[in-house]
């Protein structure tokens, strides 16, 4: 089992930027895949950001050059930089950490959830 913890969230205004974290326990962290994602009101859960145990990263479009995924193994964070926000960003983040990742769905090899940390972005 690995229990996920994120933090970090807010309202904040337009072009502002805000960091989140997430502290894993319970299992080898180095060896976990792990993602932020996050649901808007109304729509679906979509993917944002990973980072694998290897240290690969990838990032929805939508955030590449605003958004930075990173980790600390020793500490088990995982963290997401999110600079120049826009109210298209406003949701609910979710951490999530798993054993397999699929490149084309990277939810689905997610098997542990944080409870998600809001973010609000006003124009």
């Amino acid at each position: 089992q690995v229990q996920l913890a994120e933090s970090g969230g807010g309202l904040v205004q337009a072009g502002d930027s805000l960091r989140l974290s997430c502290v894993a326990s319970g299992r080898t962290f180095g060896r976990l895949h792990m993602g932020w994602f996050r649901q808007a009101p109304g729509k679906e859960r979509e993917f944002v950001a990973y980072n694998g145990w290897r240290g690969t990263t990838t990032y929805t479009d939508s955030v590449k050059g605003r958004f930075t995924i990173s980790r600390d193994n020793a500490k088990s964070t995982v963290t997401l930089q999110m600079n120049s926000l826009n109210p298209d960003d406003t949701a609910v983040y979710y951490c999530a950490a798993g054993e397999i990742y699929y490149s084309k769905n990277p939810m689905r090899g997610m098997d542990y959830w944080g409870k998600g940390t809001l973010v609000t972005v006003s124009s």
